[in-house]
């Protein structure tokens, strides 16, 4: 299971971006962070840049895996969803559920979701 932002778990550099400007102010090597936006998904890819993407639906999730992104994600009822379809259509994206603190790592564990992503990481 993926945990990021966790206190007792190193984890990767996460800037959280939003717009292609901001990218010349981020950390080199960082996955960059960003709410759903075609132009930014569309950059990262033709770029080979890391990213994590914060997604509203389904269809923003479908999305996110086929332009690469690494991380989809979303609040703990999609992720139930957005997991069962990356299972089923076998995404190489992560699909991360957003947390407040770690007494949720368990019941997202059950839930079969990939990892978990905690909120104060994507506040801007």
């Amino acid at each position: 299971m993926i945990l990021i932002g966790d206190r007792l778990i190193p984890y990767e550099t996460i800037s959280f971006i939003d717009s292609i400007a901001d990218i010349d102010h981020t950390l080199p090597n960082s996955t960059l962070v960003f709410n759903y936006d075609e132009n930014l998904v569309l950059f990262t890819r033709k770029n080979h840049v890391n990213c994590a993407v914060v997604v509203n639906s389904i269809k923003e999730a479908i999305y996110c895996n086929a332009l690469n992104s690494k991380y989809i994600i979303c609040d703990k009822k999609l992720a139930k969803s957005i997991q069962k379809i990356a299972e089923n259509y076998m995404f190489d994206s992560k699909v991360l559920a957003i947390i407040e603190d770690d007494d949720e790592i368990e019941k997202i564990a059950l839930s079969e979701i990939d990892g978990v992503i905690y909120s104060y990481l994507l506040n801007k």
